[in-house]
């Protein structure tokens, strides 16, 4: 179907294209000195187009190992012997409304895990992660990081998007505003959620949002049971010839309204999506099968293990990802709050043991393949939470840790980092981060600097305002940084 060169006009139409007269021929002229009347070129009608950095990147692509429901930092890379001699003691001073069950506090409570060091580095690590642990010389540890909530939500908000409220753009959405996407037949940004019936992180797909970004920059979740991907297969009594003849009407339709009307941004990433989706049909169902992977690699990342076979796909899949030029991938550990998650109010030894028996195999062959590949180097690997957790004990049958956004750990590999260092520390029971401390609008300039972006510069004019992903605060951490 041809389109007509000129359109009919109505009344409306007439008035609100002749009504102004000279007047907006002379805006239109000081807007088009300024540079600020442009019709719409190819980059803004394909929002996801490679764009350049604002320097030289380390890092092409993100692999966030989202470890949600607050792990402790003392009983996994946190390690305090003087927890350990205090064990049972009470912790002077100690303010009960600091975690979220005030009538639970209990006393200071060594960890029930052994710790040893490992690598080069000496690095003190629990024997939850047997497999990890032999890659602590990869890794860039950050011990003194904290929170400004004790509340799952906001916390998962303030991790992914750098605000407490909801409704602000992710991380992932904020590096693929800024950067675009290598893949064009690929999301630029995918989600994967626990897929053991736990449920989705508390705030659900709000964490992984475009907010007041175009749609197109949200994350795309790959549901952890059936189709991965709503409607990826096209109908059965629709050819691809006809199939693409009709995005091909609709797309021109739609160009001709975006020149017409410029400041339509949503447009362009509807057009877009369109588009990704017919070219995702193809791609996606090669991207996803992990079972053309060689037999020695399943093995490797443990698909043949019931305990973590599930957090092994989900890691495979992020590597295959990257390798196709996705450009950031999150992977939720747990779902809702308490058990279903890293949530160890009660019974931390089982509660943690559960959870890092089944990433820790598969976290250590993402990073044993990526580097194996050479694309460690040109990609970051972020582990961590939304808080961690009280050195004291949470009453209970079996004891837990109650919820401490005073201090927790992050670590980063490839991408650029300083392997084998750590950064800031905690205090001697690791109640509180109090050397070199880091708050997440650190964390996030941190990723974005490695990306190639200045978190300072990446902004988006909303009602008014520009903002960022780090709001007003934010300082690069280069002491890890190679």
């Amino acid at each position: 179907m041809k389109i007509m060169n000129e359109m009919t006009l109505n009344r409306r139409a007439m008035l609100a294209r002749s009504g102004a007269g000279a007047g907006l021929v002379g805006l239109a002229s000081l807007l088009d000195d300024e540079g600020m009347l442009r019709a719409g070129d190819s980059e803004s009608l394909d929002p996801l187009a490679p764009r350049r950095p604002h320097f030289a990147a380390k890092a092409k692509a993100v692999i966030w190992l989202f470890i949600n429901g607050g792990p402790s930092h003392v009983d996994t890379w946190d390690y305090k012997p003087q927890l350990e001699k205090s064990d049972g003691q009470e912790l002077e001073g100690f303010d009960k409304f600091t975690g979220f069950f005030s009538g639970a506090v209990g006393p200071l409570m060594k960890s029930p895990f052994k710790f040893a060091q490992h690598g080069q580095s000496g690095k003190w690590v629990s024997d939850l992660f047997p497999h990890l642990s032999q890659h602590v010389d990869k890794m860039a540890f950050v011990h003194s990081a904290y929170a400004r909530s004790n509340n799952h939500s906001p916390a998962l908000f303030m991790a992914n998007t750098g605000f407490t409220q909801m409704g602000y753009p992710c991380v992932g959405s904020w590096a693929t505003y800024g950067l675009g996407s290598e893949s064009r037949d690929l999301p630029a940004f995918v989600v994967m959620s626990d897929p053991k019936g736990r449920g989705l992180p508390k705030g659900y797909s709000l964490n992984w949002g475009a907010g007041f970004l175009p749609s197109v920059y949200q994350g795309t979740w790959l549901k952890p049971t059936g189709d991965p991907i709503d409607n990826l297969n096209r109908p059965v009594n629709l050819s691809d010839d006809r199939q693409r003849a009709q995005l091909d009407l609709l797309s021109q339709l739609n160009k001709r309204h975006y020149e017409q009307n410029p400041a339509e941004k949503e447009l362009a990433a509807r057009i877009e999506s369109f588009e990704l989706a017919y070219r995702m049909q193809s791609a996606a169902p090669e991207a996803l099968d992990v079972d053309a992977e060689p037999e020695h690699i399943k093995t490797m990342y443990g698909l043949d293990d019931e305990r973590c076979a599930h957090f092994s796909r989900q890691c495979l899949v992020a590597r295959r990802m990257v390798e196709r030029g996705v450009r950031f991938v999150q992977i939720y550990s747990g779902g809702m709050e308490n058990q279903r998650s890293w949530d160890g109010h009660n019974d931390i030894q089982g509660n943690h043991s559960q959870f890092a028996g089944e990433t820790d195999k598969p976290i250590a062959a993402l990073l044993g393949d990526l580097a194996q590949r050479g694309l460690l180097d040109s990609t970051l690997v972020i582990w961590g939470g939304e808080f961690g957790r009280l050195p004291i004990a949470q009453k209970a049958a079996k004891p837990g840790r109650d919820h401490n956004p005073h201090a927790m750990v992050y670590w980063f590999a490839g991408g650029g980092v300083k392997a084998g260092t750590s950064y800031g520390a905690t205090d001697e029971i690791g109640h509180k981060a109090v050397d070199d401390r880091v708050n997440l609008h650190d964390l996030h300039a941190t990723i974005l600097h490695l990306l190639g972006m200045n978190h300072k510069q990446l902004t988006y004019r909303h009602n008014g305002r520009d903002f960022r992903l780090t709001d007003v605060e934010g300082e690069v951490i280069h002491d890890i940084i190679g």
